[in-house]
Order: structure tokens, then sequence, then C-alpha cells
């Protein structure tokens, strides 16, 4: 990516901020000296936060001022905070290697890690998902607190072991406090077979795959058919049970997925008028942004109630009706037409492709762990501090496109503001 450059006089600091935008951007200062180590950071407002750094004040002695070491100003336009923190880490990276990493304060996310290497498998917390076992991390959670109150919780629906030894079943294994409470199948002293603990090794994998899906299908059927048989208090028990599963399954957000699994279409504010940007996660790594155009889209209104993309007139540009259009003269301007909504979904498609085509090659670690991080970090936060959307793909592993396309819309018209009524 292209970086805007100008040059910095400290004798003259106006002429070259007068050269700089007032926009959302990320920069960086270099000096006139190899040591000096760039300044990089991302800002609102380009031109005031470099008018504070590069011009002296004397109201405020004690702001940090560059202007004695700065010789050139490099900067790149941003649309968005996810767009600035992400295009801030490649910089950083680029410059500084893995440290980019301590500067951001990218910790590694919090995941719930399934054994199942092990003889006897059990589930840990750890914070260094490996990609040879990707498949059995689950996560990102938003902090170690919430991934070890999700696996204690997920632990007391099924009877697999707690202990962290590497067990020798012996019938002499004095066992725990969890074999003698009956939470635990106690394979240290041969309380089961190895194929009974195969067989709750993998209810609690798939447990672990589906967010508790795959346990709740099963005591919904259950329930419902003891219901059909008139047996109440079993099928009230069961009811129980379906409760108890969702309340486990609610403190895993739907974010949290294998780590091999973990896709999604995040979809952010653009600086073009008639754009929404994609960004895309995948293979580790996130790619982006694509501008997909919304010219000629209609944008729902979601005050009234419709979820169609097409119903409601708050449109980008006008879309005239059939009628209109068969009125209009012949020798007047063409009037935008409305596009098939099989070439919406191709438009989209065809972004997702290139930027998935863009995403092949295996990241590095520190990549790994930054486009996380910074993932993690924008999709936990207050739902009314986290601009944009995000999507995931479908169980077979296709995009939801309309459900995208939806999204596009709403995004959109989140800075769309119709003009307000005149009393």
């Amino acid at each position: 990516m292209e970086f805007q450059s100008v040059p910095f006089d400290p004798a003259d600091p106006k002429a070259a901020l007068a050269q700089l935008p007032e926009t959302a951007a990320v920069f960086a200062l270099y000096g006139a000296e190899v040591h000096f180590e760039p300044y990089v950071g991302r800002t609102p407002n380009l031109r005031g936060r470099l008018a504070r750094l590069l011009q002296p004040s004397a109201k405020h002695p004690r702001r940090l001022q560059l202007a004695g070491r700065v010789r050139r100003i490099e900067w790149h336009p941003t649309s968005s905070e996810f767009e600035s923190l992400l295009l801030q880490f490649e910089l950083l990276q680029d410059q500084y290697g893995t440290k980019c990493l301590e500067r951001m304060h990218l910790g590694n996310p919090a995941f719930v890690r399934f054994l199942g290497g092990n003889p006897y498998p059990r589930i840990t917390v750890t914070h260094k998902p490996s990609i040879r076992e990707a498949s059995w991390c689950y996560g990102p959670f938003p902090s170690r607190a919430a991934a070890e109150r999700f696996a204690d919780e997920a632990l007391k629906l099924f009877l697999l072991r707690r202990c962290f030894d590497d067990l020798a079943p012996h019938p002499d294994h004095p066992g725990c406090v969890y074999s003698e409470m009956k939470m635990c199948l106690a394979p240290c002293y041969q309380g089961c077979t190895d194929e009974r603990y195969a067989q709750e090794a993998a209810a609690v994998e798939n447990f672990l795959a589906t967010r508790g899906e795959s346990r709740l299908v099963v005591l919904r059927t259950q329930r419902d058919q003891a219901s059909a048989d008139l047996e109440f208090e079993a099928a009230a028990a069961l009811h129980a049970q379906v409760q108890r599963v969702e309340s486990v399954r609610a403190l895993a957000p739907e974010l949290v997925r294998p780590f091999s699994q973990l896709r999604g279409v995040i979809l952010q504010p653009s600086a073009q008028p008639d754009e929404v940007a994609v960004f895309l996660y995948e293979k580790s790594r996130l790619r982006g942004p694509i501008g997909f155009s919304t010219l000629g889209m209609r944008i729902q209104n979601e005050q009234s109630g419709s979820t169609s993309l097409y119903a409601q007139p708050l449109a980008v540009e006008p879309v005239p009706e059939p009628a209109a259009a068969e009125a209009a003269q012949p020798s007047g301007p063409a009037a935008p037409a409305k596009p098939a909504r099989g070439m919406l979904e191709a438009r989209m498609e065809t972004a997702l492709a290139a930027l998935s085509e863009d995403s092949q090659a295996l990241p590095s670690a520190t990549v790994r762990q930054g486009h996380l991080a910074l993932l993690k970090r924008w999709y936990y936060r207050p739902e009314a501090r986290r601009p944009g959307e995000i999507l995931f793909p479908h169980d077979d592993g296709r995009w939801p496109v309309k459900a995208i396309l939806r999204a596009v819309g709403r995004v959109f018209a989140a800075k769309f503001k119709p003009p307000e009524p005149t009393p």
C-alpha cells in the first residue's frame, strides 16, 4: 500500500502541515538520522494531530514535540478505525518486526483447547493455539477468565476428567474428589472402559465444535419425545437440561469457533460516499479493504420493520418504477436501472473471491497473532462502539451472500441519514 509523502522543514512547519488533509489517517514521521525510529500513529484528524506534534507551543511545554527531529511525513488516509488499526499494524511490523505486537498491546487471545491427542482427552485454556491442533482450539474469547468460565461450565455437563496428570490407569489409583462426586468417569482407576471414555470425549469435542448445538439437538429430541409419550416429569427434567445447556452456550459468543474454521466477512464504513469497505478474515489473517459499490441498491429502512434490501424507498440513487420508466422522454437522460439480485450477489462473490485469493499463503506467527488480536479487540467492544458488522459462513463453508448484502445496506444506512421532515 503506497503512502503519500511530504518533506518537513522545522523552520517552516506550517508549509508542510498545510498540505495535509483533515481526515482520518495512519502516519509515520521520519527523521534525518538513520538511527531515528519513525513515530507511527493513527488519528481521526491528520492535520490537527501533527500540528500538535510538530508546532512548538509555549502554552503546553510538556507536550511531546518532534519538530526538531522530523524531516519527512508519510501518511495514508483511512475510512474506519478498523482499517486504521490494521494499517498501523502492518506499518509497525515493517519497521519493528515482532515488536509491533508489544507496541500495539496485541497479546494472544484465550482459547479453550481440547487435548484430543492425549489417550484420555481433557480440556484446558491456552493463549497459544498451535497450527497443528487448530481444529481442537476453540475461540477467541474476550478474556482468559471468560474462557475458563465456559470450560468449567461445559465440563459440568459431561463426565470428562479434570486432572492434569498423565494417566496410567490402575485399580490401585486413589482417584480424586471429582470421581467421588460422580463428576468424572474415573479412568484413573479404571472406573470405565477406554471405549466409554472415548465416547464421552467425542461428545465434548462435538459440543465445543458446535457451541453446544450438538447437545441441544439430542436433548430437545428426547424432551419432545417424552412429552409426546405423556411422560411429563421426564420432559420437565429434560427441559431443565436444555435450559442449562443454553446458559452454557450463551457463554461462547458467535465468534468462538474451531481456530482452523474461523472465517468472517467484516463490513466497515468507507470514505467513498457510495461504498462499503469489505474485509475478510480467513486462514489466520485479515485482508482488505475492497470497496463494494452501493449504487443502485435500495437500502432497507430499519424503522419500518422491513428486512428486504429492495423494499423501502431509501435509495442511494433514484430507482424508477416501471410505469415511470415507460413514461420517461426518450430524449431525456437515462435513469439508472436497479441491478438484478443475481448481479449484486455476483459482485459480492467476486469481491470475496478476490480477497480469498490474496490470502492463500500461510502468514507468519506475528501476523497470525496480530490479526487475530485485532479481530478480537474489535468484535468484543460494546455494540454501540463497534461500527460495522461481521458475518460468518454456513456450516458447509459457503458465504451467506444475501445476508451480507443486507448487512451492506445496514452499514451504509448507518451513515446515510435521510433529511428530517419539516413541521
